[in-house]
């Protein structure tokens, strides 16, 4: 009995705004792990980090926006006049929300590869070092120089000249589990 006790007092709705201990525990464990992830980059230890930073922080927490979304967020939690420094108080409120609604997702690895194959017109296995900067340069929203240059240092085969799709993509996935 006093078990069963105890587990209906874990498990009861406080009555503060309705939200269960499990659930404040939830999100006291998502504020540190993003809080983790700004103090990274706060190099003066005083809760701001450099706006450039914030990309890297947010896609550090699994995250993949856009660059059009990334100015968006940058611009939601910015000063009225840009300091060019990003405070804790005001990123990690908005980082909850993001995380908590699981926005801005990796793609899955199957449509990754589906995107490369149709890329890989002679059905290789693999792409051109040339092939990828075009694609990735010219089409949709493309990759600046910097982009290009990180994505290939960790998906040209220095060898072959070649990006191994299929091993670049096993390497990069975000496993969510």
């Amino acid at each position: 009995i006093l078990l069963l006790h105890w587990i209906l007092v874990f498990n009861a709705v406080d009555g503060n705004n309705g939200e269960s201990l499990q659930a404040k525990a939830g999100l006291l464990e998502l504020q540190k792990k993003i809080k983790e992830a700004f103090e990274v980059f706060d190099h003066e230890a005083n809760d701001t980090v450099d706006v450039r930073e914030i990309g890297t922080i947010i896609r550090s927490l699994g995250c993949c926006p856009s660059e059009g979304e990334l100015h968006d967020l940058i611009a939601e939690v910015e000063e009225e006049e840009p300091t060019g420094y990003i405070r804790l108080e005001k990123f990690l409120p908005m980082m909850v929300k993001v995380l908590s609604e699981r926005r801005y997702r990796p793609i899955p690895e199957d449509l990754l590869l589906q995107a490369f194959e149709v890329l890989d017109s002679a059905k290789e296995g693999f792409l051109t070092k040339e092939e990828l900067v075009k694609y990735m340069t010219e089409e949709g929203e493309p990759f600046t120089e910097e982009e290009m240059e990180e994505m290939l240092s960790a998906a040209l085969d220095p060898e072959t000249n070649t990006i191994q799709y299929r091993d670049y993509l096993a390497m990069m996935v975000i496993d969510e589990n």
